[in-house]
């Protein structure tokens, strides 16, 4: 048996083929080199993608850069920080100046009396506040409508019936509703603060047209809307000196709270689960 082995190996037969199984190693492999053209091919592609991004943010830069926006500071806001809540005394002042300087302009459609209960005001106090307005109702049993005195469950008048009657008092521009302002624009107390304190006159080669204003925090610097906030535009109850940045702050202060009724109840909510 042990010689006939060694004739079997002397004679090849049973010798190792490693040319086949190399052959075959090679035919499993996937990876195939990519053709010159191909190589070329991509490289364009993505110096063209990268040439596009460039010259989009290059544009996109020069837009930003012509804007007249000036972007707001940042102002220290006593309503902010864990133990601090918004201040109800600045809150009742602001609400007299919505109702004594934006109230000819701006609706509070989502603010009812009610909502100024042990707020800004008594419940007295309001449903006084309520009656000083007359409110359109109807129909009544024989289907007309009337006027009667405001209740605690109705939300503050609009002083316009209609869009196309504010625009037709406003030179064609909207005033927006102020219940929400606040949470509507980027920035929002910073913004409606910079806003009412920053009318200036327009830089040289800026023309507005008839009724319109220059602040530079509004998107093109033309508003519509004049300046209305200024030293002693009206005589606090509480007799605080009515100076415009007081003002300012006292009218933000209200419209945070308009746009955020729950903004204490939440602050306590936190501090509890911490």
């Amino acid at each position: 048996m042990a010689a006939t082995l060694g004739r079997i190996c002397k004679s090849g037969l049973l010798k190792p083929n490693y040319g086949t199984l190399i052959g075959q190693t090679s035919n499993f492999s996937t990876i195939k080199e990519w053709p010159r053209s191909r190589k070329v091919l991509l490289t364009c592609l993505g110096v063209t993608a990268g040439g596009i991004s460039a010259l989009i943010y290059a544009l996109d830069s020069s837009v930003r850069a012509a804007d007249l926006i000036a972007h707001p500071p940042t102002y220290k806001w006593d309503f902010y920080g864990w133990f601090n809540s918004l201040d109800h005394a600045s809150m009742r002042r602001g609400w007299e100046v919505y109702k004594n300087v934006c109230a000819a302009c701006h609706s509070l459609q989502y603010v009812a009396y009610r909502h100024l209960i042990d707020v800004t005001h008594t419940e007295a106090e309001a449903k006084a506040l309520a009656e000083e307005v007359m409110i359109e109702d109807g129909p009544n049993e024989v289907g007309e409508y009337y006027k009667r005195p405001g209740k605690l469950y109705d939300y503050v008048p609009s002083p316009y019936p209609n869009e196309e009657a504010a625009r037709a008092s406003n030179n064609g521009a909207y005033p927006p509703d102020l219940s929400y302002i606040i949470n509507a624009r980027h920035n929002g107390e910073n913004y409606v603060f910079s806003l009412l304190t920053g009318y200036c006159d327009a830089p040289a080669g800026l023309t507005l047209r008839e009724g319109q204003y220059f602040n530079p925090y509004f998107p093109g610097g033309a508003i519509g809307m004049a300046q209305a906030i200024y030293n002693e535009v009206l005589e606090y109850e509480d007799g605080t000196p009515a100076t415009a940045s007081q003002v300012t702050k006292d009218i933000t202060t209200f419209l945070m709270w308009t746009a955020n009724h729950e903004f204490d109840e939440r602050k306590q909510m936190t501090i509890k689960v911490n």
